[in-house]
């Protein structure tokens, strides 16, 4: 390790790799309310924050793992539980009183048609405007968990449809 006067130690998160502070800087200077999206094997979560100098603010939050009160017993960390979450997650962010966002990824890679993508086709396909590029998003089979139903057998188009609909049924849409 290098050491001497000249020598400067990079902060915590940025040596553990979990925060890009150039690019949460931008996100930062802007003042715009963010859509925070991140992922794991098993979860999509979501969430509309905002920023204070005392720390950021968490206004809505949306788990992949609210689809089961909607009827959705399929997995949850595949792209058609992704573009539902975002759906819940934009209703939800229109009802308390919120209009526009922009996408916060973090360290995510950006690659075209990813499970990031098709949560924010979700929320953008609910109402909620977000500066996009339609061409990111994944193809429409593959939103509604065709590609899985081939490998799998599991019926996931018909689960699909079935909380796509109880979702906005919930939030007056039809």
């Amino acid at each position: 390790m290098a050491t001497g006067p000249r020598y400067k130690v990079a902060f915590r998160r940025r040596r553990e790799g979990r925060t890009d502070f150039h690019q949460r800087l931008k996100l930062l200077v802007s003042k715009q309310t963010r859509i925070v999206a991140r992922r794991s094997l098993k979860h999509m979560r979501l969430q509309l924050v905002i920023a204070k100098p005392e720390g950021d603010y968490t206004l809505v939050h949306a788990d992949s793992t609210e689809l089961g009160s909607f009827g959705y017993a399929g997995p949850t960390g595949n792209t058609p539980s992704a573009y539902l979450t975002g759906l819940l997650f934009g209703y939800k962010v229109q009802q308390a009183g919120y209009e526009n966002a922009v996408l916060d990824m973090g360290l995510q890679v950006s690659s075209k048609g990813n499970r990031i993508y098709a949560a924010l086709k979700g929320i953008v396909d609910s109402g909620l405007d977000v500066p996009h590029d339609p061409v990111i998003f994944p193809d429409e089979p593959r939103i509604r968990g065709e590609v899985i139903m081939e490998y799998t057998g599991i019926d996931i188009p018909a689960m699909f449809d079935e909380t796509s609909a109880k979702i906005k049924n919930e939030f007056g849409e039809d």
